[in-house]
């Protein structure tokens, strides 16, 4: 998982140039940043045959996800926050569904099989241009392990989760959005808090 937002625009046009591409692909070696016609936005732009890339914001997946009263926690192995808890999450992938993907990372970040109940919170992070898509979901198997980015992975009772130590705001706002809505099977999903963006680290 890396929802993290360390591309930037700035950055974008060297990423594309580097990256591997099929062989009629035009060469990212043409393109400049300005403002195209009839749009208000700079934009990657080809000099030769006017095709423009769009910067679009990343869609983060991810779940609150419990075993009886327990939450299911990892520590992060990679920055940004390393060695801060998080929930399983991570950037959505080509061709999968937010339920997939939600589930994927689970299985990646902390060897955990779940199965997910409901969507619980939609949040908006323009900062790093991402949009977060939480859900609410259980172990589906009582297995679970650290995965490649997870330093290790532990179930938490409520007085127990490491407040000081959790990676994001996000993280917060899910966990109390979770704890409002406990045993409650329609619910419309949580929104950022009124006022925050996501700007800063959990207080």
């Amino acid at each position: 998982m890396r929802p993290d937002g360390r591309v930037q625009p700035a950055g974008m046009l060297a990423q594309l140039t580097s990256a591997p591409k099929p062989p009629d692909a035009p060469s990212f070696k043409t393109f400049e940043r300005r403002v195209p016609d009839g749009d208000t936005l700079e934009r990657l732009v080809c000099r030769d045959c006017g095709h423009i890339h769009y910067d679009n914001p990343k869609i983060v997946v991810g779940a609150v996800i419990t075993q009886g009263e327990k939450f299911l926690l990892a520590k992060r192995a990679i920055h940004p926050r390393k060695g801060y808890w998080t929930l399983p999450a991570g950037y959505l992938e080509e061709r999968e569904t937010t339920e997939a993907g939600a589930a994927r990372e689970a299985m990646e970040e902390a060897g955990a099989t779940i199965a997910i109940d409901a969507l619980l919170a939609v949040y908006s992070i323009p900062r790093i241009s991402q949009v977060q898509l939480i859900y609410r979901a259980t172990l589906a198997s009582p297995e679970f392990a650290a995965g490649p980015e997870s330093l290790e992975v532990g179930l938490f009772a409520w007085d127990d989760i490491p407040w000081t130590e959790l990676a994001f705001p996000s993280v917060v706002w899910s966990l109390n959005y979770f704890r409002e809505v406990q045993g409650v099977k329609v619910f419309a999903p949580f929104t950022n808090p009124v006022g925050d963006l996501g700007n800063g680290a959990p207080a």
